[in-house]
C-alpha cells in the first residue's frame, strides 16, 4: 500500500479508484474507546465487550469530499505503554490524528498533553489533530466537563468534539472534519506552491491551523 510518508498527497497512478489516500491515527489511553470508535465509523457496529488492541490494527474506508474520492487508511493504536515503541513507528506519514480521552476517566484526560508530545516527537510537523472526548452518552459518570475539554483544545490550537461510539454521536462528523481540514491545508499549500504538485507534495510545510469557534458538541 506504499511507504508511509511517501504516499502523502500524491495520486497513485496505478490505482484509479481514489484521488488521494490519507493515513489517519486514533490515539489515546487504553479503554477510552478507540477501537469502538473506528468500528462504528467503518462498519457501523458497536460492541460493549472490551478487548485490548494488541499493537496496531487498521481499516480502510473511501469517502467523497470536495468532488474527490479519498481513501482513508485509519490506524487503531494500542494505548498501553508497552506497545508505545510499536505504535509510534506508525506516526510517520500520518496526516491526521484523532486524540481521544474518556469523559468518565480523569486520567485519560490528563494524559492528552503526553499524547500531543508523542505527535510532535514522532509525526511530521503539520499533521492535523482533533481532540475527542468519547463516551458522552455516560453523562451520569462524567468527570471531565465539556468546558474543560474545549478549553484544552483551545489551548492546544485544535478542534474539539464530544462523541459516543455507542450512540453514534459525532463519530462521522469527526472523521469528515479531519478530512476537510487536511484537504483545506493541502489546497492552501498547493495554491501557494504549485510546483509541489509535480513533486508529489512530499514533506511540504503547511500554514498554522486556524481556530474554529463553531465546534459541534455532544447534545446527549
Amino acid at each position: 500500500m506504499g511507504g508511509g510518508g511517501d504516499m502523502k498527497w500524491q495520486k497513485d497512478a496505478a490505482d484509479q479508484n481514489f484521488d488521494y489516500m490519507f493515513k489517519l491515527l486514533i490515539i489515546g489511553n487504553s479503554s477510552v474507546g478507540k477501537t469502538s470508535f473506528l468500528f462504528r465509523y467503518a462498519d457501523d457496529s458497536f460492541t460493549s465487550a472490551f478487548v485490548s488492541t494488541v499493537g496496531i490494527d487498521f481499516k480502510v474506508k473511501t469517502v467523497f469530499r470536495h468532488d474527490k474520492r479519498v481513501k482513508l487508511q485509519i490506524w487503531d493504536t494500542a494505548g498501553q505503554e508497552r506497545y508505545r515503541t510499536i505504535t509510534t513507528a506508525y506516526y510517520r506519514g500520518a496526516m491526521g490524528f484523532i486524540l481521544m480521552y474518556d469523559i468518565t476517566n480523569e486520567e485519560s484526560f490528563n494524559s492528552v498533553q503526553d499524547w500531543v508530545t508523542q505527535i510532535k516527537t514522532y509525526s511530521w510537523d503539520n499533521a492535523q489533530v482533533i481532540l475527542v472526548g468519547n463516551k458522552c452518552d455516560m453523562e451520569e459518570e462524567r468527570v471531565v466537563s465539556q468546558e474543560r475539554g474545549r478549553q484544552l483544545a483551545d489551548q492546544l490550537g485544535v478542534e474539539f468534539y464530544e462523541t459516543s461510539a455507542k450512540e453514534n454521536i459525532n463519530v462521522k462528523a469527526v472523521f469528515e472534519r479531519l478530512v476537510d481540514i487536511i484537504c483545506d491545508k493541502m489546497s492552501e499549500s498547493l495554491d501557494s506552491e504549485p510546483a509541489m504538485l509535480a513533486g508529489g507534495a512530499r514533506g511540504q510545510r503547511l500554514t498554522e491551523q486556524p481556530q474554529s469557534n463553531n465546534n459541534p458538541a455532544c447534545n446527549c
